[in-house]
């Protein structure tokens, strides 16, 4: 019995695509660009003999630049996450990877596969936008969760910074030299604009809608009250500072809880599917009998439009808000 092997090798061409884009990535932008590095990009940039206001508008450019792209077709399906992600790549530079990556993912199937070349075309471009999707999407991801986890330390340094004797700015400075990127870059370009004259406040505000953080938003809003009305920012922040906290251990709690039902609607969905590949590939010639008849194909869109009915129903009932 003859196992084939395409299965195999479709999954490998994905991989390929997502490595190749990772490794485009490092190419362009240095491993500086790395949200693992020690030091984070806009200081290591400084270091470098960079201008700071130089740093200051590559840096917001960066930031900035998917906001404006979002009525762009195909692109608008991930600009949001890749504002989020704060790619240094631009919309024109992604859509051109989608590209390349479907070129190279039309070589791949065309040199290990026998597929037939319909299928290749239609294949190639849906491994090549997905899999940069699929990228995207997990820069965002690792980002978003970097912040919400570097955030509680960020306002306890600001607190420290306040109850010693320093204005806010300078705590907002402190805080971008002391911690690690994501977020110390993010604060970096606030204590850049709030030295040319920018309003603390405001840069907050833009800084937690580009992110779409809730926290942000709660710090913003902390800080623009205490521009306003008053009082003593060090005592409100560390009240926030606990709130955040305690907020994210409860994420942490209600995501542990659901993820048995999480699971459970991903393992129901994809079992049909991964039984149906397995069938195939030992028995290629087992669902011969029944192909050719006229509710066959109906049945399958049926199935698969259910599968996918699935997966948003349990995602709809496990996406607690905290």
């Amino acid at each position: 019995m003859a196992i084939s092997a395409e299965p195999l090798i479709y999954g490998l061409i994905f991989i390929g695509v997502l490595v190749l884009v990772e490794g485009l990535y490092l190419v362009a932008f240095g491993k500086s660009i790395s949200l693992n590095s020690r030091v984070n990009r806009r200081l290591d940039m400084i270091e470098k003999g960079n201008k700071r206001a130089d740093v200051m508008d590559k840096l917001r450019k960066e930031m900035n630049q998917h906001k404006g792209s979002m009525g762009i077709p195909l692109y608008s399906l991930l600009a949001e996450k890749a504002q989020r992600a704060a790619l240094a790549f631009t919309p024109g530079q992604l859509i051109g990877i989608m590209g390349i990556v479907s070129v190279v993912a039309f070589l791949g199937l065309t040199v290990g596969t026998d597929t037939d070349l319909p299928i290749r075309i239609a294949l190639a471009p849906a491994m090549g936008i997905g899999g940069v999707f699929f990228w995207v999407n997990s820069k965002a991801k690792k980002r978003i969760s970097m912040i919400e986890e570097q955030l509680p330390d960020a306002v306890e340094l600001m607190v420290r910074s306040l109850r010693v004797g320093h204005p806010f700015a300078s705590a907002v400075q402190i805080v971008s030299k002391e911690i690690k990127d994501p977020l110390a870059s993010e604060f970096g370009i606030i204590a850049d604009e709030s030295a040319y004259g920018r309003d603390v406040g405001e840069a907050l505000k833009d800084m937690a809608e580009r992110i779409g953080l809730q926290d942000l938003r709660f710090l913003a809003v902390a800080v623009t009250i205490q521009q306003v009305s008053g009082g003593n920012l060090a005592e409100i922040l560390d009240g926030l500072a606990k709130v955040i906290r305690a907020r994210f251990r409860l994420f942490r709690r209600v995501k542990a809880i659901t993820a048995e039902a999480q699971w459970s609607g991903k393992f129901l969905s994809a079992f049909p599917v991964v039984a149906l590949i397995v069938i195939n590939v030992l028995d290629p010639h087992y669902y011969d009998v029944v192909m050719d008849h006229p509710y066959f194909i109906p049945a399958c869109i049926f199935v698969g439009v259910m599968l996918t009915l699935n997966l948003f129903v349990m995602r709809v009932l496990t996406d607690i808000k905290v």
